[in-house]
């Protein structure tokens, strides 16, 4: 991206003061640009559709369309789109749908500005975040879902990936080509029946094949 150039970010959420605040945040970024800020799912799918947005930062609740299915229907419809949810929700179910849609990111709407701008860096940067604090909840109670057996190359790089590396960092680590390292990725995704990265770190913190950070 040039210098010049700013992201392009939309901000989905029901409560006027939310985004209001979130906008004031991000406005002391510079290289973003709020672009659109919109109160409804409805809203969002078709501001999207016209704006083709770097990043979109919603909320879950959200009237007419929820954030759940308007995540969905994005990312159907672009599966390289850059989703952070930000939302107050506590119950394990709705963390893992949007998860599954493909979102890039989970975030409380209790975190400091800080960690809200170390998730969008990382995003925008290509790389997932999860909040710590969330992450907490989802493995407070750790359990065996299943039985699988990896090898122990694969219990290596899942370890690296949770703890955040990306594929040409974990390449690098391990003196493996990047096209290795995403054919352990895959395999690792096939082996749990995880749709994406961040399905497969809640999926290893929980079964206890890698170590709490």
């Amino acid at each position: 991206m040039p210098a010049t150039s700013k992201y392009k970010v939309i901000i989905a959420d029901d409560h006027t003061l939310f985004r209001q605040g979130l906008k004031l945040i991000l406005e002391d970024l510079e290289n973003i640009e709020v672009v659109a800020d919109v109160a409804d799912g409805q809203q969002l799918i078709d501001v999207t559709r016209v704006i083709n947005p770097d990043l979109i930062i919603m909320d879950i609740n959200m009237p007419n369309i929820n954030g759940i299915e308007a995540s969905r229907i994005l990312l159907q419809e672009n599966h390289e789109l850059k989703i952070l949810v930000v939302s107050m929700y506590g119950d394990e179910q709705y963390y893992n749908r949007v998860i599954e849609n493909g979102v890039k990111g989970f975030l409380l709407k209790n975190a400091d500005n800080s960690e809200l701008r170390t998730a969008i860096r990382l995003i925008l940067s290509g790389k997932t975040y999860f909040s710590q604090e969330l992450l907490l909840r989802l493995i407070k109670n750790r359990q065996h879902d299943s039985l699988i057996s990896l090898t122990l190359r694969e219990k290596e790089i899942m370890q690296l990936i949770c703890e955040g590396l990306s594929s040409s960092e974990i390449a690098e680590k391990l003196f493996l080509s990047e096209r290795t390292v995403e054919n352990h990725r895959a395999n690792l995704l096939d082996k749990t029946g995880c749709r994406n990265t961040l399905s497969l770190v809640i999926f290893a913190f929980r079964n206890n094949l890698v170590d709490l950070p």
